[in-house]
């Protein structure tokens, strides 16, 4: 019998690079989606790095390696590069060149005018740089930025030290630019802004927040006629006389943002015709009724109006918006209101799609019902902390606005258990519910399932919940990206299946301070494969065997809250330094993590954020070789007992790579069982106590000798005396 060959044909060999180029088009800015990508095939890995025009390293060493890999590159952004040498520059210069049209250098330090000029001298093409926080450049860099003639758009927001014969340098040799941000340039004065003014007239935007200028600038920026944006935030040389000026010469502004003082500034403004669709005045506490009705004559455009913790919502004040018919969002956080002032809102002629009254001051079950009544096309009500309200105001709610997409209650506490279930049997398009410290039941989460659109739900604190509620919100509630648990007591491990079983869209979750929470609960939490931030604090439950599983199943998970969860040791923090590589942000604070732990998570690039306040097992020394291996840390937070025990050549080469440390005095906060132990830290040598305050203290041997062992950590030892550098051992108190 003849044999037939088969021939295997990969499907991906039949689509043309055109194809595969409109495919990565699609997945726009998403990082993790294009990498993986890259990894489907050779063909594919080597399109994505032709398609590839925007390169955002998180180290400037690894420019020359992303160079020979993308070779179309026109964007390079270096935020995430705190140190960037002029030979970085010089390299970027000659391997871009004319193809480079925007450079962003915003927190990069270390380069001087000697790089800028490479990179003007070489990219021709250039159209956009960002030179923001460099504080430290001088007229010469403006000078060599001058040679740009092509450049549309600059920051130099805080260089201050350029003065302003470097900003008459940029505008003489930049006349194409349309934005230009000076915001913080305090050696800049109304020569340099008039000088720009007159020079660059394609100008769009202009910021000239925090400098010293007077209105003696505005007569040359009123003769751009494109000039669309201006901002005069903190230019107190700028009054009411020149809010004037720009009120009848601006024709081309709309957008105007300046320190409103007075209402007459806000009143300009409007006349002027600027932001009529939106004002703002929260925390504008002595606006009276009549100021105000004086400032909405001309706003019939009116969409937003923000009077957070500003004056009393009174009749007269309501009345001033009666015939605003495109008004649709109100927000009056902490205003005191009064029942006719709510009344009135409730009569106005316009039919708003969003109230905020959280922690209004004067909300009761009746002038709550009336507005609900009245605007019944409502998407939006918060009413967090009303704490008057009962469950009639809840009833009328869900009569009249059935179409609600968001409804926050949170510590509505005279809101009865049954009211919550008239929520899901009316409220079925909402997306967002948040019903923390309240009364509701499993009743009330039985109902509330059927609210199958349901995006984010918070619970915390509510203690008559239990896992048959998680069930049905599990079984209703499929799109279910955000779920809080805080405090919820009630709940363990088969509320937690459920919810990871039934909803595996999630991406957050926070089962805080629950000690019925295990392992199990993790385990089975690692099946959500889209779960980006995880807070298990307090779980003294839990152990590094349920970590190492999220972190070996959880791959996107990008925060990460452990504190007090003394279970969770080194052996945790191998899988997450592993698995983890998207994590930016840790809090280990009263873990049993040690030095080595510590260390292993260093290989996480992305990191960004750390907490590591009262970890028994941290010496100074592993905290110093930890620091240092971090590559991409910008903030830290650490117990002020560890500022003298540090060198202080480690915090200058950490915050010269951008990173900021914040010494926390506070405390340590220990359980009864805990109470009068101290812990012991090998550190080669010299053996350290933290004390129940988390101080260090040096211990000396013939202390040592009258210790008795009575737990270790990592390694396990049997007396002081073997104990090997690394070693944690409690002692009986007043042993050292």
């Amino acid at each position: 019998m003849k044999k037939h060959s088969s021939v295997t044909t990969d499907p991906f060999n039949l689509l043309t690079e055109e194809i595969v180029l409109v495919i990565l088009d699609h997945l726009g800015d998403d990082a993790l989606a294009k990498k993986s990508f890259s990894l489907v095939c050779k063909a594919f890995y080597a399109i994505e790095a032709l398609h590839r025009r925007t390169l955002r390293p998180r180290r400037s060493d690894l420019m020359t390696r992303a160079l020979k890999r993308y070779r179309f590159i026109s964007e390079v952004d270096l935020s995430l590069c705190p140190r960037v040498e002029d030979r970085t520059l010089s390299h970027i210069a000659s391997e871009i060149g004319s193809r480079l049209r925007s450079i962003n250098l915003s927190k990069s330090m270390l380069f001087t005018h000697a790089g800028l000029s490479s990179l003007v001298g070489m990219c021709s093409g250039l159209v956009e740089i960002d030179l923001s926080n460099r504080t430290q450049l001088t007229d010469s860099a403006a000078a060599v930025i001058a040679e740009a003639k092509n450049l549309e758009r600059l920051w130099l927001a805080r260089c201050k030290m350029i003065t302003d014969m470097g900003i008459g340098c940029v505008a003489v040799g930049c006349r194409k630019l349309r934005l230009v941000c000076l915001k913080w340039c305090l050696r800049v004065s109304d020569l340099g802004v008039g000088l720009i003014a007159m020079k660059c007239k394609e100008l769009r935007s202009l910021d000239l927040s925090f400098i010293p200028i007077t209105e003696k600038c505005l007569s040359p920026i009123l003769q751009l006629e494109h000039l669309e944006d201006l901002v005069l935030e903190g230019c107190p040389g700028i009054d009411d006389d020149g809010l004037a000026t720009l009120q009848h010469n601006c024709k081309s502004l709309k957008r105007l943002r300046a320190h409103l003082d007075t209402l007459y500034d806000v009143e300009a403004l409007w006349n002027a015709g600027l932001d009529k669709d939106m004002l703002n005045m929260s925390h504008c506490q002595n606006l009276s009724h009549v100021g105000f009705s004086s400032l909405t004559n001309s706003a019939e455009y009116l969409q937003q109006l923000i009077l957070a913790y500003g004056p009393g919502v009174t009749v007269d004040l309501a009345k001033c918006l009666h015939n605003f018919l495109k008004l649709q969002s109100v927000r009056l956080d902490g205003c005191s209101v009064t029942t006719s002032g709510i009344k009135t809102i409730g009569s106005w002629l316009s039919s708003l799609k969003e109230i905020s009254l959280s922690k209004c001051l004067g909300v009761t079950d009746e002038c709550l019902s009336f507005l609900v009544q009245a605007h019944k096309e409502l998407r939006k009500l918060d009413i967090t902390c009303c704490r008057k309200i009962t469950s009639a105001s809840i009833e009328s709610i869900t009569k009249s606005c059935t179409y609600l997409t968001s409804l926050r209650m949170e510590s509505c506490s005279f809101v009865s258990k049954e009211a919550f279930v008239l929520i899901g049997q009316s409220c079925q398009f909402l997306e967002e519910l948040d019903v923390t410290d309240n009364d509701i039941d499993d009743e009330g989460l039985k109902s509330i399932s059927r609210c199958s659109k349901l995006l984010t739900l918070k619970l915390g604190i509510c203690l008559s919940i239990t896992d048959d509620g998680l069930m049905h919100v599990a079984n209703g509630c499929s799109k279910l990206k955000e779920l809080d648990l805080y405090r919820s007591c009630g709940v363990t491990d088969t509320g937690i299946a459920a919810i990871a079983h039934g909803c595996p869209a999630l991406e957050m979750i926070n089962i805080a301070y629950n000690d019925k929470i295990t392992d199990t609960s993790l385990r089975l939490l690692s099946k959500c494969l889209m779960l980006r931030a995880l807070e298990i604090r307090g779980c003294h439950s839990v152990s590094s065997v349920g970590i190492s599983a999220i972190a070996i199943g959880c791959r996107q998970l990008m925060v990460l809250d452990i504190k007090k969860c003394v279970c969770i040791n080194d052996d945790g923090m191998v899988p997450l330094a592993k698995f983890s590589q998207n994590l930016k942000q840790i809090n280990l604070s009263y873990c049993s993590v040690t030095d080595v732990g510590l260390l292993a998570l260093a290989s996480i690039n992305r990191l960004q954020n750390m907490t590591i306040l009262h970890l028994a097992g941290l010496t100074p020394n592993g905290l110093a070789a930890a620091l240092l291996a971090f590559q991409g840390l910008r903030k830290v937070k650490l117990h002020k007992s560890f500022k003298p025990l540090l060198a202080q050549s480690i915090f200058e080469y950490m915050e010269a790579r951008g990173c900021m440390f914040h010494w926390r005095d506070k405390a340590f906060q220990a359980s009864k069982k805990d109470v009068g132990f101290r812990v012991l830290n090998f550190d080669n040598s010299v053996v350290w106590s933290i004390d129940l305050l988390g101080k260090f203290q040096r211990v000396e041997e013939p202390c040592l000798r009258r210790c008795r062992v009575l737990k270790t950590t990592r390694p396990a030892v049997s007396s002081w005396a073997r104990a090997p550098s690394g070693a944690s051992v409690v002692i009986r108190p007043g042993s050292a």
